[in-house]
């Protein structure tokens, strides 16, 4: 439920928009932004269950918002090429947060999504803090 609301409030306003210079198959691609909802922290994106670790609801719930958005808006695939990301990071409010404990589950959904085949491709990453609040992540990626 709270997936499918995560994705809707994605789609709307200044959420959710995904552009490509060229998304043919075998084509140079031009830079890919998409404007995703805010992602939960690393500090509530594992579960601890019966000694095993797991991905959390919110955390599970976050990935599907992030796959429905793709699906809805054919984000790309960019396979297994080795790729450049570049977040942008709008903070939901003014509490003091660590930029860092953003990115595995930002970079988990996009893998999840499909959008890469897995984060480990990533050559290059790069976040930093908007100057202003609005609770999405901005996310260019582009081969490297």
């Amino acid at each position: 439920m709270r997936g499918a609301k995560l994705a809707e409030a994605a789609r709307s306003g200044n959420c959710g928009e995904a552009r490509s210079a060229a998304c043919g198959a075998g084509m140079d691609r031009g830079p890919v932004v998409m404007t995703l909802p805010w992602p939960p922290t690393v500090n509530t994106y594992w579960r601890s269950v019966g000694g095993r670790v797991l991905i959390s609801k919110n955390g599970r719930e976050y990935r599907q918002a992030v796959a429905e958005l793709a699906a809805a808006e054919d984000w790309p695939k960019f396979g297994a090429q080795r790729v450049s990301v570049r977040i942008e990071a709008w903070m939901p409010d003014k509490r003091r947060r660590d930029l860092d404990n953003l990115l595995k589950s930002l970079l988990d959904s996009l893998t999840h999504a499909g959008v890469l085949d897995d984060d480990s491709q990533i050559d290059w990453l790069a976040i930093w803090r908007a100057p202003l609040i609005g609770g999405m992540c901005k996310v260019e990626v582009r081969l490297a």
